[in-house]
């Protein structure tokens, strides 16, 4: 139960921000991750350290799978309109077969580990590879693309995945809830295979596309000539992600996957439109490799960006403080903590390098992709929606418990080493070039 009174909770997160911002500039030199001063200050308040308030995740699962929910969407939005134009099957091949082949392998390994060697039930052991495969689009903000005309691989990759396999495992986790009796799987799985993977898969894609695209159309009219309307940008941003998520629950397809996509469609369609209204009004000037057009009029994609950047590191924040409040002592069992050594040194590596066989990738970008495999908020949605969904009390406990240790050891020991790693990369790769 929350101990924390509502000036308490201010004083936290309005002292925890004002530090951070203040302290910006020495903190961007440190070799660890903002996520990181957030967790601890999480476990020195929480029942950890100074047990001042304590977060119940199987109680307040309703208000915390809201509150992950909309942070997810925000975050795919994000990642989504950042994505290179235009679109090349070249290079989103490798994405999309992490995001599909080799998150369906960490989930079959994982759940093989969790069910035979740890004992779980088989729908358990699912649902619980299902919620900790999918890497997280919130918390891996140093090895995504940084703004839209990024055009480093490594970056793109990982962006692109977590974008895509935050509604690629939606099956998995309603396979695991099948097997455990809490959906219906058809005979055979059949009805599972047609509405979970193949209706709600191409469903959620299709609402994107249309709807991304009719936005920036829509958008291109609305605005006057020269005019900027940054308000106006970030209302369209969120309407558009309100609009394509609501149909999706509507058409039970599935809707994170399609704000991602929207938000692809709004900014490659926004990209094309500026490219061919620009030559017309005498100010193109197309900069190789640079995804820009200077001269171009604003978009909505570019516009809302900044504004959705900014709320998704507001809910982190507060997201990371409650897992740092959620954690005891005891909570560090040898099961879980072996789970979370099994999928970051075997089950996502390997996952990694059988799925990108033969797909041309050197093995430094097949091995750091491998190893930043972030888990987070993402997560936690998964499961608190599964919990949401009937999921019985024992065996709730129990995955909230893994899953818990899985996210706050991904956010220290990736976010200790992602600094240094992708320095290294980056200064091999400049010596090569």
């Amino acid at each position: 139960m929350n101990t924390m009174s509502s000036a308490q909770w201010f004083l936290l997160v309005g002292g925890l921000l004002l530090s951070m911002g203040l302290s910006r500039p020495t903190l961007g030199r440190l070799p660890v991750t903002s996520a990181i001063i957030y967790l601890l200050v999480g476990l020195v308040v929480g029942p950890t350290v100074l047990n001042v308030f304590h977060f119940n995740p199987l109680k307040q699962s309703a208000l915390l799978e809201v509150l992950t929910e909309a942070v997810v969407l925000i975050s795919l939005y994000a990642a989504g309109v950042k994505m290179p134009v235009p679109v090349r099957r070249q290079r989103w091949l490798t994405p999309i077969l992490l995001a599909v082949l080799s998150m369906a392998l960490t989930v079959g390994l994982v759940a093989a580990f969790a069910h035979y060697l740890l004992g779980l039930p088989l729908g358990a052991a699912v649902l619980l590879g299902a919620i900790v495969a999918p890497t997280d689009p919130v918390l891996a903000t140093d090895v995504q693309i940084r703004h839209p005309g990024d055009r480093d691989q490594l970056r793109f990759t990982l962006t692109c995945e977590a974008g895509m396999n935050d509604g690629t495992a939606f099956p998995l986790v309603m396979l695991g809830l099948g097997l455990l009796g809490l959906h219906q799987l058809g005979d055979l799985g059949l009805r599972w295979l047609l509405v979970d993977v193949l209706w709600a898969t191409a469903a959620g894609i299709l609402v994107g596309v249309l709807c991304g695209v009719t936005l920036a159309h829509l958008g291109k009219r609305l605005r006057g000539e020269g005019n900027e309307h940054q308000l106006m940008d970030d209302f369209l941003g969120l309407g558009l992600i309100g609009l394509v998520y609501g149909l999706c629950l509507l058409l039970s397809a599935w809707g994170f996957l399609a704000v991602f996509f929207a938000a692809v469609a709004l900014r490659q369609t926004e990209q094309r439109l500026a490219e061919v209204a620009a030559p017309a009004a005498g100010v193109a000037e197309r900069i190789e490799g640079a995804d820009a057009i200077r001269g171009a009029p604003p978009s909505v994609s570019g516009g809302s960006l900044i504004f959705k950047e900014h709320l998704e590191r507001l809910s982190e924040v507060l997201l990371i403080l409650l897992i740092g409040g959620s954690l005891f002592l005891d909570s560090w069992s040898w099961r879980a903590v072996a789970l979370a050594a099994f999928l970051f040194v075997v089950a996502r590596p390997l996952s990694v390098l059988v799925g990108l066989l033969g797909s041309g990738n050197s093995w430094r970008i097949c091995g750091l992709a491998g190893w930043f495999g972030v888990r987070g908020i993402g997560s936690l949605y998964y499961l608190m929606y599964a919990i949401e969904h009937g999921l019985p009390e024992g065996i709730a406990l129990e995955l909230i418990h893994m899953t818990l240790i899985v996210v706050t050891l991904s956010i220290l020991v990736h976010g200790i080493s992602v600094k240094p790693l992708m320095e290294r990369f980056w200064s091999r790769r400049g010596r090569s070039h």
